[in-house]
C-alpha cells in the first residue's frame, strides 16, 4: 500500500470518545463559543493568572505558571484543565472569579479550588479527584479602545 493511502487511513481513523474526551470537547466548544473578555468587561485592561496544581493534600505542587492574558483574544468562558489525565467531569473555572473581581474592582485576588470531577473513569461516581488549583489573579483597569467599528454618514 502507498505512503498516502496508509497516511490518509492513519488521518481519517475514527476518534475513540470516552467520558473524559466527551467532557473536554463540550467544555472547550463552551468556551469558544463566549465572548472574550473585553467584549464582557471593557474597563479590564489587562489581566495576570499565576496558578499552581498541588495534590489533595495540598502538600505536592505539580506544577506552577504566570502569564499575562490579552483580554481581546481570551474568553470569557476562562477554564484550566485538571493536571491528573485521568480526571473526568472536573477541571476548574474561574469565570465567576474573575467576573466577581473585576465586578468589585478588585486589583489582585486569590483562591484555592478543588477539582470535583472524578478520579477516573473507573471510579465515576465513586471517587472524586480532588487536585488542587491554587491561583492568583492580578486586574489592571483602563478606558480601552474599543475595536473598530464602523462610523455612519449622514447622507
Amino acid at each position: 500500500m502507498g505512503y498516502w493511502t496508509e497516511h490518509q487511513r492513519t488521518i481519517m481513523r475514527p476518534q475513540k470518545f470516552t467520558p473524559r474526551a466527551d467532557y473536554r470537547l463540550a467544555e472547550s466548544l463552551r468556551a469558544k463559543a463566549s465572548i472574550t473578555l473585553s467584549e464582557k468587561f471593557c474597563e479590564l485592561k489587562a489581566l495576570t493568572v499565576e496558578f499552581a496544581y498541588f495534590n489533595p493534600e495540598g502538600v505536592t505542587r505539580n506544577s506552577a505558571i504566570k502569564y499575562t492574558v490579552n483580554p481581546d483574544h481570551a474568553k470569557s468562558v476562562f477554564r484550566l484543565d485538571c493536571m491528573n489525565s485521568e480526571c473526568v467531569g472536573g477541571d476548574f473555572d474561574l469565570s465567576k472569579t474573575i467576573a466577581q473581581a473585576v465586578t468589585e474592582r478588585q486589583t489582585t485576588t486569590s483562591g484555592e479550588m478543588c477539582c470535583q470531577g472524578w478520579l477516573s473513569k473507573t471510579t465515576i461516581d465513586r471517587v472524586h479527584c480532588h487536585n488542587l488549583l491554587r491561583y492568583k489573579l492580578t486586574i489592571e483597569y483602563g478606558t480601552r479602545v474599543p475595536v473598530a467599528t464602523p462610523q455612519l454618514q449622514a447622507v
